[in-house]
């Protein structure tokens, strides 16, 4: 299963629960800090598996996670 997430940066307290728990590295810290003054986690670009580890682990409740859907055709009855 294949997705991407994305991080609201300026909640992100860059506490780094997220970056351990993702079991593809796909969660990095930025380089940027956001206007409270944290190091915020940000999203890699690929390498993303849904899996929703990152979003559970999240106590600020800033990432969300979207998983591809694949469509069926040709489906025979």
């Amino acid at each position: 299963m294949r997705g991407f997430i994305e991080i609201d940066s300026e909640r992100c307290k860059g506490c780094g629960l997220c970056v351990n728990v993702c079991p593809v590295k796909a969660i990095t810290f930025s380089k940027k800090y956001n206007t409270k003054g944290y190091h915020f986690a940000e999203y890699r670009g690929e390498g993303c598996i849904a899996c929703g580890f990152c979003y559970l682990s999240c106590p600020d409740v800033c990432i969300t996670v979207f998983r591809e859907v694949q469509k069926k055709t040709g489906v025979q009855v």
